[in-house]
C-alpha cells in the first residue's frame, strides 16, 4: 500500500514537473521511428513460442533505456526545445534508415557534413516530407506548446532522480530473467543495436563531435617519405592519369566476370582488371584521403591524415606536376596543396546536361600539358560516377541500355531488376569514360611514357539482406560496400609491361597500395615503400611483399 502511494505521488509530480511528455516523446519515437530497428529484432526471434518473451523484454528494455536517456538529456528550460529536436531529427533518422538501410555512425555524419546541394536535391523526396512533416514538425510543435514551463529546478531533480530509479529497476525487472538470450544479443546482434533511434544517433553525435574537438592543430605539415629520390631520367616524360571512381562495385564489372557486358570499351583497350580489391572505407569522406595517405587503413586518422604529406605531396615535391580535377564533391583534403579545378559546374565543364558529366574533365587538358613540356605529370580525376542512390542521373540517355531503370531516389520502390539496371548502365558510363581517357593518353604515347589507373572509392549495396547505399562501418560492411573495381591501362613506352602486371592481377591488393603505386608510377624510390605493395611490382617482389 506504501508502494502504491509512493507511485501515484511520483506519478503527480511527474505531471506536475513536465517530465510527461518526455516519457510520451520516447514512447512515439520508439513506435514510429523504429521500424528498421524492429524489423532486423523480429528477424533475429521470429515470433513463436520459445522467442516470443524474449522480444516482448528486449522491446520493453528500449523504449524504457529510451525513456531513462530522454529525461536525463532534455532538463530544465530548454527541455521543450530538445524534445522537438529529437522528434525531428528521430524522423529524418528513421526514414533513411529504413529506406536504405544505413547507419547513422560517425562516418554517415561526416559524409552528411559534406553533402553539396546536388545531393541533398538527389535524396529529397515526397516520402521524406511527408514522414517528416507527420512524425517530425507537428509532433515537435504540439510539444513546444504543451510542455509546462519548468518550476524549481531542486524539486524538478529529486523527482527525475526518483523516477530514473524507478524505472532502473524495471530495466532489472525486464532483464533478470532472460540474462542468456541478452548476453546472445550483446555479443552476436551489434548491428541490430545500431538501428535504435534516437539513441545510437545521438551516441554518434556526440562521437563525432568529440573527433573534431580533439583534433590535434598541427601548424608545420608532417613531411612523409622524406628520403624519396628519383630513380634516374628517362627519355619521355610521363604522363599519369589517376581516376578516383565513385561508388562503383568489382563484381558489376564484366571483365571481373560480371554476366552482363558492362565493359565493352574497357575491353577493346587491353587493360589489366584486378580483381580481388579492398577499399579503404565505405564512405568517400574516409576512402579519398586514406588511400592517398601513407598511413593504410588500419592506422589511418581522419585528423592525422590531413596534417601529413599525402602521395600528391610527395610528387610534387619531387618535381611531377600535379593537377586535380573534380566532378565530385570535393577532394576531402587530399588535393589542398596541388592545383584544383572544380568541374562540377558550367564554368569549367563544357560538357553539362542537367548535370554535369565526367567527361567533360578531359576538356582543355591538351592546352595544359603543352605548357608543362619538360615535366612530368600526374592528372586526377574525381568522378560523379555511380553516386546514388539517383543512379539514372549519372549518364546520358544513350547509355540507357538496360531496362526498365529505377527512376527514383526512393530505391525500395523499384524492383530489383529496376535498381540493377540504372546501376549497370552508370557503370556502362565509367566504361565509356575511361575508354576516352585512355584514347586521350594514346596521342601522346609516343613522346610520353602514359598510364592510366582507375580505382573506386568504395561499392554500394543495392538492397542485398535490405541494405542501400553505403557508408556501413567497415568491420561490419557487406562486402558490396569494400569491393572496389581497379583498372590499369600501360602505353607502349611505360617501365612496365601488362604481361608483368598480369600475372598478379587476382592476388589481394587494397587502397593502401596506392601511396607506393603512384611513387613507384614516376619512377621515385623511398624506405618507406620498401615493404609494402604496388600495383606496379613484378610479380617476384609481390611476392615478396605479401
Amino acid at each position: 500500500m506504501q508502494l502504491q502511494s509512493l507511485w501515484l505521488k511520483l506519478r503527480q509530480e511527474v505531471e506536475l514537473r513536465g517530465m510527461r511528455n518526455s516519457i510520451l516523446v520516447a514512447i512515439f519515437i520508439m513506435v514510429t521511428g523504429n521500424f528498421a530497428f524492429f524489423k532486423r529484432l523480429s528477424a533475429l526471434y521470429p515470433l513463436n513460442s520459445s522467442s516470443a518473451l524474449l522480444l516482448v523484454s528486449l522491446t520493453l528494455f528500449f523504449i524504457i533505456a529510451t525513456v531513462i536517456f530522454l529525461l536525463i538529456i532534455c532538463q530544465g528550460k530548454a527541455t521543450r526545445w530538445l524534445l522537438a529536436l529529437f522528434l525531428i531529427a528521430a524522423s529524418q533518422a528513421a526514414y533513411y534508415m529504413d529506406t536504405f538501410g544505413v547507419i547513422i555512425d560517425p562516418v554517415m555524419l561526416d559524409n552528411m557534413m559534406h553533402t553539396d546541394k546536388h545531393e541533398i536535391a538527389g535524396l529529397m523526396s515526397m516520402s521524406l516530407l511527408v514522414r517528416t512533416l507527420v512524425f517530425g514538425i507537428l509532433p515537435a510543435w504540439l510539444v513546444i506548446k504543451y510542455t509546462p514551463s519548468v518550476g524549481n529546478f531542486r524539486s524538478e531533480l529529486k523527482t527525475r532522480v526518483r523516477l530514473i530509479g524507478w524505472l532502473l529497476l524495471a530495466i532489472v525487472l525486464v532483464v533478470a530473467p532472460f540474462t542468456v538470450g541478452y548476453t546472445t544479443f550483446i555479443r552476436e546482434h551489434r548491428v541490430t543495436r545500431f538501428y535504435a533511434n534516437p539513441t545510437y544517433f545521438s551516441v554518434s553525435i556526440v562521437k563525432y563531435i568529440s573527433q573534431r574537438l580533439s583534433a590535434t592543430e598541427i601548424k608545420d605539415l608532417q613531411k612523409t617519405a622524406e628520403d624519396t629520390v628519383k630513380l634516374g631520367v628517362g627519355e619521355r616524360h610521363q604522363l599519369l592519369i589517376m581516376v578516383v571512381g565513385e561508388t562503383a562495385r568489382a563484381d558489376r564489372f564484366s571483365l571481373n566476370g560480371y554476366h552482363r557486358e558492362t565493359n565493352p570499351e574497357l575491353k577493346k583497350q587491353g587493360v589489366v582488371s584486378f580483381s580481388n580489391v579492398s577499399s579503404c572505407g565505405t564512405s568517400t569522406g574516409v576512402s579519398v584521403p586514406c588511400m592517398f595517405s601513407v598511413l593504410g587503413r588500419k592506422q589511418y586518422d581522419m585528423d592525422k591524415a590531413l596534417h601529413m604529406e599525402n602521395a600528391l605531396d610527395v610528387l610534387a615535391r619531387n618535381g611531377v606536376e600535379v593537377l586535380w580535377r573534380d566532378n565530385n564533391s570535393d577532394s576531402k583534403g587530399v588535393a589542398t596543396r596541388v592545383k584544383y579545378e572544380d568541374f562540377m559546374s558550367p564554368t569549367l565543364n563544357p560538357v553539362c546536361e542537367g548535370e554535369c558529366r565526367d567527361i567533360g574533365m578531359l576538356s582543355g587538358l591538351d592546352k595544359y600539358i603543352s605548357t608543362k613540356k619538360d615535366k612530368d605529370i600526374l592528372i586526377v580525376f574525381h568522378q560523379m560516377g555511380n553516386h546514388g542512390p539517383e543512379y539514372y542521373r549519372r549518364y546520358p540517355k544513350e547509355f540507357e541500355r538496360f531496362k526498365p531503370m529505377c527512376m527514383t531516389g526512393e530505391q525500395k520502390k523499384c524492383t530489383q531488376e529496376e535498381v540493377d539496371n540504372s546501376y549497370d548502365n552508370a557503370i556502362l558510363y565509367t566504361d565509356y569514360f575511361l575508354s576516352n581517357v585512355i584514347e586521350f593518353l594514346k596521342k601522346y604515347d609516343d613522346t610520353r611514357e602514359t598510364a592510366m589507373f582507375y580505382v573506386s572509392d568504395h561499392g554500394e549495396s543495392l538492397g542485398e539482406n535490405g541494405f542501400y547505399l553505403h557508408a556501413m562501418p567497415y568491420d561490419i560492411a557487406p562486402k558490396e560496400q569494400t569491393h572496389v573495381p581497379a583498372i590499369l591501362w600501360l602505353g607502349k613506352n611505360f617501365g612496365y609491361t601488362l604481361d608483368e602486371v598480369k600475372a598478379y592481377m587476382d592476388s589481394p591488393l587494397s587502397h593502401d597500395d596506392l601511396f607506393c603505386t603512384l611513387l613507384v608510377g614516376f619512377k621515385l624510390e623511398t624506405k618507406t615503400c620498401a615493404a609494402k605493395k604496388s600495383w606496379l611490382m613484378s610479380n617476384k617482389n609481390l611476392a615478396t611483399a605479401h
